[in-house]
């Protein structure tokens, strides 16, 4: 994915705190593609046919192949970083999710974006911040996005 316009920075716990409770940005768009699907399935020995059969998906309920929850979370990451950027910190650690959720399917051929708040901000003792990225997943032409996570994360100085 191509983010066409500069990460925000975030400066330190000063800057996180400055952030929290705000929407922080929202990615570029990204079209969801067959290929990645498959290799996915492949990696991940999900192979059911609504994700790597076109020809029989097409007849399906979703009218095409769809892709998996867990491929459109894995995403989280990358899309919040095009997003924006912390420094200041010097290590961070994935702590897990909160919660997660896909309220509608993500056909392939679609286009998606995250938007990309920042509900929480709870300090460590002094040699870390807990934060909570909500990514909530739009897919363009739709009211309901098929994703909604919220990622924590710890910056450790």
């Amino acid at each position: 994915m191509t983010q066409t316009s500069a990460p925000l920075v975030i400066s330190g716990l000063k800057g996180l705190q400055e952030h929290a409770g705000q929407k922080v940005g929202v990615t570029d768009w990204k079209t969801v593609v067959q290929d990645d699907i498959t290799t996915f399935a492949k990696l991940t020995n999900d192979e059911q046919w609504i994700h790597v059969d076109p020809e029989r998906a097409a007849k399906g309920p979703f009218g095409a192949t769809i892709q998996h929850g867990f491929l459109t979370l894995s995403m989280a990451s990358s899309l919040l970083w095009s997003v924006c950027v912390v420094e200041g910190f010097g290590m961070i650690l994935n702590y897990g999710l909160n919660k997660v959720r896909f309220p509608a399917p993500l056909v392939v051929g679609s286009r998606i974006r995250a938007h990309v708040e920042l509900p929480e901000v709870k300090l460590l003792g002094e040699a870390g911040v807990e934060v909570v990225w909500r990514l909530t997943y739009e897919v363009e032409g739709t009211t309901k996005p098929c994703c909604v996570a919220d990622l924590v994360l710890r910056y450790y100085t």
